[in-house]
C-alpha cells in the first residue's frame, strides 16, 4: 500500500469521524434542550412559561411553539444520531437556531455560531459513512442494479482500478 493510498484512507476516515461528531455534538444539545420541556408526554409549566414570558416569539402562540420546540428537540436529534435525513434534520436544527439566536439570545452568537457550523456541515456534507442515509443509498444502488465500482464507466477499468482513488 502506498504512502498516497494509506492518506487519502485517513482522510476518509476523518471525514467520517468530522460527520460522525457533527451530527452527535448539536444533537446532544437539543436533546437535552428538549428534555427539559417535557415530564413524560407532558408539556412542563416551565416549558411553557419561559414562551410566555422569556421568549416572546411573534406570530405564533407559546402553547404552539413550546410543544413544537418540545417535539423538534426530541425527532431531530435521534434523527442525526441515527444519520437518518440528516440535511432534513440538520436544516431544522438550523432553523431553531436562527430564530434563538435572532430572536432570543442574541448575545449567545458564539455558542450558536458554534452549532451553526456543524449544522451546515451537514447540510453541505451529509451524514457519511456512518449513517443510515449511506446504508440506505447503498442499499438502493445495488436495488438498481448500478455498480459500485467507481471504475465501471471508464474507458480501461484495469487502469483506473490500479490508480489511486
Amino acid at each position: 500500500m502506498t504512502v498516497q493510498t494509506l492518506s487519502a484512507r485517513w482522510q476518509v476516515l476523518g471525514r467520517d469521524a468530522l460527520l460522525l461528531l457533527a451530527r452527535i455534538t448539536p444533537g446532544a444539545v437539543f436533546w437535552q434542550s428538549g428534555r427539559t420541556k417535557v415530564d413524560g408526554w407532558q408539556l412542563r409549566d416551565s416549558a411553557l412559561y419561559l414562551f410566555q414570558v422569556e421568549y416572546r416569539l411573534p406570530l405564533i402562540d407559546p402553547a404552539l411553539a413550546a410543544g413544537l420546540a418540545a417535539f423538534a428537540e426530541h425527532l431531530l436529534p435521534i434523527l442525526l444520531l441515527f444519520g437518518l435525513g440528516t440535511r432534513l434534520a440538520a436544516a431544522g436544527l438550523l432553523g431553531m437556531t436562527l430564530v434563538i439566536q435572532l430572536l432570543v439570545y442574541p448575545d449567545a452568537w458564539a455558542t450558536h455560531g458554534t452549532w451553526a457550523v456543524a449544522l451546515l456541515l451537514l447540510i453541505g456534507q451529509g451524514g457519511g459513512r456512518l449513517s443510515l442515509d449511506h446504508g440506505l443509498q447503498r442499499l438502493r444502488q445495488c436495488h438498481h442494479g448500478v455498480s459500485q465500482n467507481p471504475c465501471a464507466g471508464h474507458a480501461d477499468q484495469e487502469q483506473c482500478l490500479r490508480a489511486p482513488q
